[in-house]
């Protein structure tokens, strides 16, 4: 997470204690659960209830892309549609920028969605009878801009995500990566507060699906735009997420950096999800650090001259710049100072715990 969001942390999307469980006994099923600790099974047998989202509490700090993956059915999609408030929760509070999302009378709540939440589907959702310029403009269109205005907005999200030149060409002249930069062209026209992504990568193939994934994150850093990103697949949560929440059967298991996720795994479930994943990048000098301390007393004072590394230094850089280095290495904070020390046994364990049999 960059400078910038630590300093602000004022949460931009506040949830709360949020359950959603679809069913005519929605209450006393949410009862059963609360009281005895009932499975989404034992709901849908008991009660003939789907539960679609459990007790879910999480803030996300502005400019921050906080990424909710899981498997079909875990309720990642059903949880993201209560923050715009295309779904109404069984019970739990919704906040975005400090204001009480189901407080909202219907002209207020068109209003937000309109100007202050954007989404981004799966499904690429262009008018084909409308110009891409125009399929971007249309959130501005609704407003009631003016045509100048809402084409000139248009244009300059256009040239975001490199498709200037195809800005008066219909959606089906398009490639499947191409319709979905207009999607998120139309989402940066419309200048809004927060980011909703619900998959919307999922369905391109894996070369278009990188290369988006690097423009959104381009993109994202420019705009410091707050996101909730949705997501089944964990290498695409990682690449992006400055936070990822894990969720099962309506439950979010695990929140953390990806570097937490993947080094200290809630429980099997998040384990399983992990087993597969490189973590060269991913693990950084401080997670390897141990206590200067503690090193000296085992093997006496470190030299003066000895390798000096960054704390935010990934495993790849340290191995490379290992190279140089004899013994240990320290590793160093422009703040905070000393954090510890790595000997080459430390970067030996991080590189098998890499593999996949860990």
């Amino acid at each position: 997470m960059s400078a910038h969001q630590e300093e602000i942390t004022d949460p931009v999307i506040d949830l709360k204690g949020v359950w959603k469980i679809f069913g005519p006994k929605q209450n006393e099923a949410m009862a059963a659960m609360q009281k005895d600790g009932l499975s989404k099974a034992e709901v849908l047998d008991q009660f003939d209830c789907g539960v679609g989202v459990a007790d879910a509490t999480f803030t996300v700090k502005r400019g921050e892309i906080f990424c909710i993956m899981g498997l079909s059915g875990s309720g990642k999609s059903t949880l993201v549609r209560h923050v715009n408030r295309l779904l109404t929760p069984t019970a739990g509070q919704v906040k975005v920028s400090g204001v009480d999302i189901m407080s909202l009378d219907e002209l207020e709540l068109l209003k937000v969605r309109n100007e202050k939440i954007a989404m981004v589907f799966q499904s690429f959702g262009l008018l084909p009878h409308r110009s891409v310029r125009d399929n971007v403009a249309m959130p501005l269109e609704i407003r009631g801009l003016s045509q100048n205005a809402r084409w000139k907005a248009a244009e300059a999200a256009l040239a975001l995500v490199e498709l200037s030149e195809w800005k008066d060409k219909f959606a089906h002249e398009l490639s499947g990566g191409m319709q979905q930069r207009v999607g998120l062209a139309r989402a940066i026209a419309a200048d809004a507060d927060v980011l909703l992504m619900d998959e919307p990568f999922s369905a391109l193939d894996p070369l278009i699906r990188r290369q988006l994934q690097d423009e959104f994150m381009k993109l994202a850093g420019k705009m410091q735009k707050t996101t909730l990103f949705i997501t089944h697949d964990l290498e695409e949560a990682v690449r992006i997420g400055d936070r990822i929440a894990v969720m099962k059967d309506g439950v979010i298991v695990q929140i953390g950096t990806p570097e937490q996720i993947i080094m200290n795994p809630a429980d099997d479930y998040v384990m399983d999800f992990v087993a597969g994943i490189s973590r060269i990048n991913l693990i950084r000098a401080h997670s390897l650090a141990k206590p200067r301390a503690e090193y000296e007393k085992a093997n006496g004072k470190l030299p003066k001259d000895i390798l000096t590394v960054s704390g935010n230094d990934t495993l790849r850089q340290i191995i490379v710049k290992s190279a140089e280095a004899n013994g240990a290495i320290l590793v160093q904070d422009d703040d905070i100072g000393t954090m510890g020390v790595i000997t080459k046994n430390d970067i030996l364990n991080g590189v098998i715990m890499g593999t996949e049999d860990q």
